[in-house]
């Protein structure tokens, strides 16, 4: 078990302009001992990207609302590639169809989390999953 804290980014891709979940989540992560950088509202997928990279963040977390989830999801990911950070945990959530979750679940990302999900559990995902992470780096050296 390692004492490094977790660094999450979460973030509002597109012109959702609702973000009161991510500000919960964001504020939850933050009571379980995580650095948490909101970016605020509206921002491009290469904005994201360009912040987690100046943060050098562990976990991108997406939060969205207006159903574009499946344009917007993948190009974040894509820009997290180019930018040398593909190892970064993906997660989001927010108003996304079961069929479009196995999707993106398909496509990189680690969890997607849906309307009524116990914030506690999103932490605590976060926790075990980094954790996990750490302990292959740490195997791997």
């Amino acid at each position: 078990m390692t004492d490094r804290r977790i660094r999450v980014l979460v973030a509002k891709p597109g012109l959702d302009g609702h973000d009161r979940g991510a500000k919960t989540v964001a504020s939850v992560l933050r009571d379980h001992g995580m650095e948490v950088i909101y970016t605020g509202l509206h921002k491009t997928p290469a904005m994201i990207a360009e912040i987690a990279v100046q943060e050098d963040v562990d976990v991108v977390g997406l939060s969205i609302l207006s159903g574009a989830h499946m344009e917007l999801f993948p190009r974040v990911r894509k820009e997290l590639e180019q930018r040398g950070m593909a190892h970064v945990l993906l997660v989001g959530g927010g108003i996304i169809p079961r069929e479009d979750i196995e999707a993106l679940e398909g496509d990189g990302f680690t969890k997607l989390f849906g309307p009524g999900t116990n914030t506690d559990s999103i932490a605590e995902f976060i926790q075990t999953e980094m954790q996990q992470r750490w302990a292959k780096e740490g195997a791997d050296a």
